[in-house]
């Protein structure tokens, strides 16, 4: 069964490419600034981030806020 959701602009998209374009557009450095956790500060790699975004709602919310903020505006 196909479910659709229209009303989720993030319907599809995965963890991995919403963190891979907010890298590419902001860089590791302004990224730690806007969203202050350690895995984009301290020794940052796609990897180390998306095992913690995965664990830590909070983050993802946040991180997934800016990609909407960032990509639609």
């Amino acid at each position: 069964m196909d479910t659709q959701q229209p009303n989720n602009p993030l319907h599809g998209i995965k963890l991995a490419d919403i963190l891979e374009y907010l890298v590419e557009y902001y860089g590791w450095e302004v990224l730690g600034e806007k969203i202050k956790i350690n895995s984009f500060n301290s020794n940052p790699s796609i990897k180390s981030s998306l095992t913690f975004l995965r664990k830590t709602p909070w983050a993802r919310e946040k991180v997934e806020q800016l990609y909407l903020k960032t990509k639609f505006k």
